[in-house]
């Protein structure tokens, strides 16, 4: 007899419709919490380490955004290099990843950009630098609610294109590859390392798989970044980024991420 497949497998329609939409629950946070209708800016930010939110907000660069109606966080406005964005600290894990996504992008959100730490699986380059994420291994399950099953999601061709050259003046080293996203951090096996890096994957981390699996399905640019700190605290003094715990090479990353790609948001702008 073969097995049924995991619950998470089953049941499973990808073009029906939720009946749970984001537009409802945030109508319904701002009816609660008596916040008035706006947007947010074009370009966000996740920030699952919440140290670039810390840094904005500790020298007064960051203002609370007044239309943000999510439950569980904080949306602050900034502008660095004459690029105006927006970010949510500590949506850690794919699942809360996600969830603000959608929110954002019903809010006024036109492109993501998530910069999350990682853990190095190939030891070919020592920390810190980061990986666009051109591939994710999907070993999360929110992913699998928005496409069929597969090894891995992708971002879109058409974003990496224009990424090409882009951050040849930054500080930092910028490379392309595959990551691991994973629901667990703390079961990262031996077993599990091998076999990642047995698939050129690079780095470890817990939304990339699941962002890109949610930007195919709903149509919607996200650009993923791993940003390579740590060997998973198996050296002393590991989980070192530098100066404003690395906040500063980030904007860096997110300011030529955005300038980029500012003709692809124009085309989201006038549709």
């Amino acid at each position: 007899m073969n097995a049924s497949p995991p619950p998470i497998l089953r049941g499973k329609k990808y073009d029906h419709a939720s009946l749970f939409e984001p537009e409802n629950l945030l109508r319904e946070a701002r009816r609660q919490k008596n916040i008035p209708k706006g947007q947010v800016p074009p370009v966000c930010i996740l920030d699952p380490d919440g140290d670039i939110v810390n840094n904005l907000v500790a020298t007064r660069r960051a203002a609370v955004n007044p239309y943000w109606a999510c439950y569980h966080t904080k949306l602050y406005n900034f502008e660095y290099l004459g690029v105006e964005l927006g970010i949510v600290g500590c949506a850690v894990g794919a699942s809360f990843a996600v969830l603000i996504a959608e929110e954002l992008f019903v809010s006024g959100c036109k492109m993501l950009i998530s910069v999350t730490s990682s853990g190095l699986i190939l030891p070919e380059q020592k920390p810190p630098f980061f990986v666009l994420i051109e591939r994710a291994l999907r070993d999360e399950g929110t992913s699998y609610h928005y496409l069929a099953p597969s090894d891995y999601s992708y971002i879109n061709k058409e974003l990496m294109a224009k990424l090409e050259g882009a951050f040849s003046e930054l500080a930092i080293p910028v490379n392309r590859g595959a990551s691991w996203t994973t629901d667990a951090p703390f079961r990262e096996t031996g077993v599990a390392i091998e076999q990642a890096k047995s698939q050129g994957i690079v780095a470890v981390e817990m939304e990339a798989s699941a962002l890109y699996a949610f930007a195919q399905a709903r149509h919607k640019a996200v650009i993923c970044f791993a940003y390579v700190t740590n060997q998973m605290g198996n050296i002393e003094g590991d989980f070192e980024k530098g100066e404003a715990n690395g906040s500063r090479d980030a904007l860096e990353l997110i300011a030529a991420t955005a300038k980029a790609l500012q003709s692809k948001l124009a085309r989201i702008d006038s549709t």
